[in-house]
């Protein structure tokens, strides 16, 4: 246990069904809400928790051992720590790695990140897939009521759904990611919780990268002169995405090249016609399998999505732009995690091809992105 851990202080976590786990305090105490969701990833957890799509929900952590190698200051995908809360049953005693600048528990502390250690998080993950993602509290210290006053306070907080979001993580200034090199080509990216790598490698593939606020108008898209239009994962619920999707509807009436990754293929969708829905626990985590349905090609992917597209693997469907398909899936489900327009260049999947940390098997992805844009050149 670590030295700010000794002390044991008592923690619960409360789920709105009022199950309670008990445990003790981990990085900062107090009170923290959001939406319980676990994350099977067995690597990458300072990416997690930097990850602004994880933004009001607490996130649990399924391998077993979380803090092995502390906190750095090179892997953050982010300016901050997103989550809202975070679970973990057996926190590292002391890490060890040569990039290591101090520990998980500090950092978690030094961000106001309210945890909780020593949970059963095998039980509660099986809790979780069997009565979906749930809003929840993790309370410690001054905050420790009784269950009943703990579940009042879970249940006066937001759901999930109809969460609009994405404005709350989005720069609020437009920024730009110089091109590795030659610059090829110019690309205006939406901000809707992006991570810090997928600029960087777009950029490592000779594309100069705008990032733009969620709020930005097609007349700002415009003014970037930009080859291509990229829009970026992002917490919430896609439901609430009027802007983005009608901002969306002007690049494919332009025929502007288009790509969309996570929140940005559940924009995309929506843009074409698709519906989405809420899942009961989502996809989290670095291990998930999709299939390509031209290729049938299997790739391991990195999720981190509670909302997916209505559609059936390899669906053809009509939409306003012309002729469209799902694309891609997960043969776990069935979900939708891709979607491809033929009569604009427009594509997007529902993982993460930047994946840090890891894998990356769709790394290609970008390469496509390139191949569109320079078609249409």
């Amino acid at each position: 246990m670590s030295t700010a851990n000794s002390t044991r202080t008592p923690a619960a976590l409360v789920l709105e069904d009022g199950r309670v786990f008990r445990g003790s305090a981990y990085g900062a105490r107090g009170r923290s809400l959001g939406e319980a969701v676990f994350c099977t990833g067995m690597t990458g957890y300072q990416e997690t928790l930097t990850d602004p799509s994880y933004h009001r929900q607490i996130v649990v952590q399924t391998a077993p051992q979380i803090g092995n190698t502390g906190w750095n200051d090179e892997d953050d995908e982010s300016s901050r720590i997103w989550v809202a809360g975070y679970v973990v049953r057996d926190p590292a005693r002391t890490p060890s790695n040569w990039r290591a600048k101090r520990t998980l528990d500090e950092e978690l502390e030094r961000q106001g990140v309210v945890g909780i250690s020593e949970v059963d998080t095998r039980t509660l993950t099986r809790h979780l897939r069997e009565q979906g993602a749930m809003r929840s509290g993790v309370f410690s210290g001054d905050a420790l009521g009784t269950d009943e006053e703990m579940l009042a306070e879970v249940k006066a907080s937001p759901q999930m759904k109809g969460a609009d979001l994405a404005g709350e993580v989005s720069t609020k200034q437009t920024y730009v990611v110089e091109a590795q090199g030659e610059r090829k080509f110019r690309v205006a990216a939406l901000d809707l919780g992006i991570k810090s790598n997928t600029p960087r490698l777009m950029a490592a593939r000779g594309i100069e990268v705008h990032v733009l606020p969620s709020s930005s108008t097609v007349d700002d898209l415009l003014a970037v002169e930009a080859d291509g239009v990229f829009l970026s994962n992002g917490p919430g619920d896609p439901a609430t995405t009027a802007h983005a999707t009608e901002l969306t509807k002007s690049v494919l009436e332009r025929e502007i090249p288009l790509f969309g990754i996570c929140f940005g293929n559940q924009i995309l969708g929506r843009a074409l016609g698709l519906g989405t829905y809420k899942m009961r626990y989502g996809h989290r985590g670095i291990n998930i399998p999709v299939i390509d349905v031209a290729t049938k090609r299997v790739a391991i992917t990195a999720q981190n999505h509670g909302f997916a597209l209505e559609g059936e693997p390899g669906q053809r469907f009509e939409t306003p732009f012309g002729a469209a398909q799902i694309s891609h899936y997960c043969p776990n489900d069935d979900t939708v995690e891709g979607v491809r327009a033929f009569d604009v260049p427009a594509f997007s999947v529902q993982y993460h091809p930047e994946a840090a940390a890891g894998p990356h098997d769709a790394a290609p992805l970008f390469d496509e992105f390139v191949s569109l844009m320079e078609k249409a050149k």
